[in-house]
């Protein structure tokens, strides 16, 4: 099951990160510009961020496997279509509608970490899942580029075909209901929407979330901003930023893989107190070293895989706190998460982007700002919350 579960969460970096060396050539082949071409991008993050706000809700009323299955298949519909697109208009409305699928994977899956396990466990399974969330940015580029050498950017949607294909195969054959007789039972009784807003005015849940995507942030501003600050700024070879981007993607296993062993012995929500610190202070960090322009790339790297190696003791830890504040509506509370994490890295690239100015300093300035944000949300919203009658706190 954690090994199913990995590959739906990997739906989304793999379409990201396997197409991102295609973006030249297919600009190329439409006789277009690389910004007509990278609408497809944006939209497919937009159809990551929308779409879960729809399975979410759906997975508590009629169960994981039926939307789980929808999803998967629009994924695979959509990718096949994707690989026959005749203009950029249409591949960016397309890789829209792989978003939508792509993202019943992400948010349905960790609804069902929450239905089979407690607190506690969901966090080791997060932290297990993280392997494979670790190593897609690391092997998803190196893929497409190898496809780009022996044939054309078509192929890379054909892999992704097969890839969803074979990921609904496993759901179809392989993956049992899990949702609870109470989940239905809540989601029956109550409008989605209605559902939603309760959620979004609970401030236990709130300090998880904005722990979470505000954490996540770093991660889309380092990806969006390291290409061109990397290559750009202190002249390092492709080669040479793929080994970087792999270093940083490395450490946030070896983190995840500390925080499954340290959850033997301490509780998840005390791991995500020290880990919040601990980003802050690298984020704190990392902001004065590019402020005074000291050490160099070096120094800049060292705070890097100290902030992107905190991601692996910080997600997994936050995303089973916030599903434990209330099981019964797991699906709905994995929808806020996810659109959450999505909107505020999305915000956050962007910002970091209109401020580029060759240096690391705008991307030092968002992830500081997004990583003292995440620490003050969780111990001014999560720690401090006083427990609520429509709380639950079942296992």
């Amino acid at each position: 099951m954690v090994t199913l579960l990995g590959g739906l969460t990997a739906f989304g970096a793999l379409s990201i990160d396997m197409y991102l060396p295609a973006l030249p050539a297919i600009a190329n082949d439409f006789g277009a510009s690389d910004g007509v071409v990278e609408r497809s991008l944006a939209t497919f993050l937009a159809g990551l961020a929308l779409g879960q706000l729809f399975y979410g809700p759906l997975s508590d009323r009629i169960g994981r496997r039926p939307p789980l299955i929808a999803g998967v298949a629009i994924y695979v519909l959509a990718s096949v279509l994707c690989a026959f697109a005749t203009s950029p208009n249409v591949l960016a409305a397309l890789r829209f509608g792989q978003g939508v699928g792509a993202c019943a994977g992400m948010v349905i899956s960790r609804a069902i970490v929450r239905d089979v396990f407690d607190h506690q466990e969901s966090a080791r399974v997060f932290s297990l899942m993280m392997l494979v969330f670790g190593l897609a940015p690391v092997l998803a580029p190196l893929l497409g580029s190898y496809l780009m050498l022996v044939t054309s950017w078509r192929a890379i949607f054909a892999f992704m075909t097969l890839f969803g294909m074979v990921m609904l195969y496993a759901v179809v054959f392989r993956l049992g209901e899990t949702r609870s007789d109470a989940t239905e039972a809540t989601a029956r009784g109550e409008h989605p929407i209605a559902a939603l807003r309760l959620l979004a005015t609970n401030r236990k849940l709130l300090g998880y979330m904005l722990a979470s995507a505000c954490n996540s942030a770093c991660l889309f501003t380092y990806i969006s901003a390291s290409p061109a600050l990397l290559m750009g700024a202190y002249g390092v070879s492709p080669t040479g930023f793929g080994w970087l981007f792999g270093l940083n993607a490395l450490g946030l296993i070896i983190a995840s893989q500390i925080n499954r062993a340290a959850l033997a012995r301490f509780h998840a929500d005390s791991i995500l107190a020290v880990a919040s610190v601990a980003a802050a202070l690298f984020g704190l960090a990392l902001l004065a070293i590019a402020l005074l322009d000291v050490g160099g790339l070096p120094a800049i790297m060292a705070m890097l895989f100290g902030i992107l190696s905190s991601f692996g003791f910080i997600m997994g830890n936050a995303s089973a706190g916030a599903l434990s504040v209330d099981p019964v509506r797991a699906g709905s509370i994995s929808a806020l998460m996810g659109a959450a994490g999505f909107t505020v890295g999305g915000l956050t690239m962007t910002i970091a982007t209109l401020f580029a100015d060759g240096t690391a300093i705008p991307m030092a300035a968002v992830m500081c700002v997004s990583l003292m944000i995440a620490a003050m949300a969780f111990f001014g919203l999560t720690r401090r919350a006083a427990p609520r009658a429509d709380d639950r706190f079942h296992s």
